[in-house]
């Protein structure tokens, strides 16, 4: 339609015409007369002929125009109704075509006899899974003291377990110990102390880069005195880092797991501390500042790695929980260094990493007494079958006990002098080794299936020799091995429901190995 405005200046340009072509008397004039101008001044009959032909030109311009938009708003009108037939079509369609979730009395999705694609389908647990991850996005801001973003999470987790056997620890049990007669062998109880509370911090772009910040605080630092001192859990530091990320490049510092070990078995009864932490696992949370370079673009497969660590020992080097005594590897002013290299392929159905690294780790010790700690470390994590993974590591090394993954000595250490100064270096120089690998199988979204074992320990006759040349004889295991089974069924985005079996056997320097097992039942809820 003609617009108001377009509308005015047409219907002016005919007055305008009209009434100069038109006399005082209704009749035209003749060329060689003389016309009055508005302004009263005469206007021959040339000019006047001049004045009506660039106005017709300007009116037909104007004709052309509007045209040429009468035309262009016919193809949108057109547009727009092939737009709404393909919408009306398309909801048609959704029923019966499009993605939906399988409904409990439908057909097994045997496929349509009609032509054309087969039907995107997806089952009813999946369905109100993805709903439920969608309405997660609906959230108000937590309100901090900056106006960047801040997201606060964790983890309120019970645990309620049945141990049958002598272990270290009743909430989660490491290693295996010895029967002792007429002591009691294993016990019923409940926890809450593996529980988790996060806090992850979006801050602004400094140098190109954008940067944030975790925190994980956990309820595993000890046990209090009192009535509840069994459940009530002392709280503790379990990550905390800062980021720093380019488009090729990132710098994380803080105190994170080791970057060399990035892999972890699924397990809701062992959070506090990673699954097979004393069976294979390299998994100890570290102060590392590291620096990470992605070839070819963020979205690149292969990535290097590069960082200074600081291990902590293998045993508490002071009788005051408030004093910090140096290290073997601080005691040596140099730090631990660490490198990787990874293949990382990113992938919804099927993601894959691999990846090769290696540590070195300079100590000193009384004496003085140098010992250079060492590891290579293979880790992996790939897809075998549809809805399956396999993921694990393998690492070899000495001096490495910091980090985990060997059993320690359960028992308190008679003499603290002696065994800082001599049983400890000696114990540096004992080769260790060890791995875990698990099998997951996702049946969907809600359900999913682990099994997984692992096994961690040291050169038993290199022990051996190390425990006869001190003066006391510490139960310090030679290799511990452990499996598991459990099943996780997820109803929602965050809630959980966990049923576990674990066994573990421990292994000494002589003798029979000791074994134990545990049947859990976890109850987890995710904010």
């Amino acid at each position: 339609m003609m617009s108001p405005l377009r509308k005015t200046f047409v219907m002016g340009l005919c007055w305008m015409i009209t009434t100069l072509a038109e006399g005082p008397n209704g009749f035209a004039q003749s060329a060689p007369e003389r016309a009055a101008s508005p302004n009263g001044q005469a206007v021959s009959g040339a000019e006047l002929n001049g004045k009506i032909e660039l106005l017709t030109r300007s009116l037909e311009q104007t004709q052309t125009e509007l045209a040429r938009s009468r035309s262009e708003i016919e193809q949108l009108r057109a547009m727009l109704g092939e737009v709404l037939k393909r919408m009306d079509s398309a909801q048609a369609a959704v029923p019966s075509q499009g993605i939906r979730p399988r409904e409990s009395g439908s057909a097994t999705g045997a496929p349509s006899s009609e032509a054309g694609p087969p039907a995107a389908q997806i089952s009813q647990d999946d369905w109100d899974l993805l709903n439920a991850r969608v309405e997660e996005q609906r959230q108000t801001k937590v309100e901090s003291g900056s106006k960047f973003r801040l997201r606060l999470s964790g983890l309120a987790l019970f645990n309620a377990f049945d141990t049958a056997g002598n272990v270290d620890n009743l909430d989660v049990p490491a290693i295996a110990l010895p029967r002792v007669a007429g002591y009691p062998r294993g016990g019923v109880g409940a926890s809450l102390r593996q529980s988790i509370v996060g806090l992850t911090g979006i801050g602004p772009e400094i140098f190109g880069a954008r940067t944030s910040a975790d925190l994980q605080m956990g309820f595993y630092g000890g046990l209090p005195s009192g009535y509840n001192a069994t459940t009530s859990g002392i709280a503790n530091l379990r990550i905390a880092r800062v980021r720093f990320d380019w488009e090729n490049a990132s710098v994380i510092a803080g105190l994170d797991t080791p970057f060399f070990s990035p892999n972890t078995p699924t397990t809701y009864m062992s959070v506090a501390v990673a699954g097979f932490a004393s069976a294979g696992n390299l998994w100890a949370w570290t102060p590392t500042i590291r620096v990470e370079q992605r070839f070819g673009g963020s979205g690149s497969p292969f990535k290097l790695e590069a960082g200074l660590l600081d291990p902590s020992a293998n045993i508490n080097y002071t009788t005051n929980n408030n004093l910090r005594v140096a290290s073997p590897s601080e005691s040596s002013r140099i730090p631990t260094y660490a490198t990787r290299f990874s293949y990382n392929r990113k992938s919804e159905e099927r993601p894959a990493s691999f990846g090769v690294a290696g540590v070195y780790s300079p100590q000193e010790f009384f004496g003085p007494y140098h010992q250079t700690g060492w590891a290579a470390v293979v880790d992996w994590k790939f897809g075998l079958l549809p809805r399956t993974e396999l993921s694990g590591q393998f690492f070899t090394g000495r001096g490495i006990d910091g980090f985990g993954g060997v059993p320690e000595n359960p028992y308190p250490v008679q003499n603290q002098f002696l065994y800082t100064t001599l049983t400890s270096r000696l114990l540096s120089d004992v080769g260790v080794m060890g791995g875990w690998s698990q099998f997951k199988f996702r049946y969907s979204a809600r359900h999913e299936f682990n099994v997984a074992a692992g096994t961690g320990g040291r050169n038993s006759v290199e022990l051996r020799q190390a425990i006869t040349s001190t003066f006391q004889t510490p139960l310090i295991p030679a290799r511990n091995q452990m499996l598991f089974a459990n099943y996780i069924f997820r109803p929602r985005s965050d809630l959980l429901f966990s049923a576990e079996y674990r066994r573990l056997r421990t292994y000494e320097v002589t003798g029979s190995p000791d074994s134990a097992g545990q049947l859990g039942l976890a109850v987890g809820f995710l904010f």
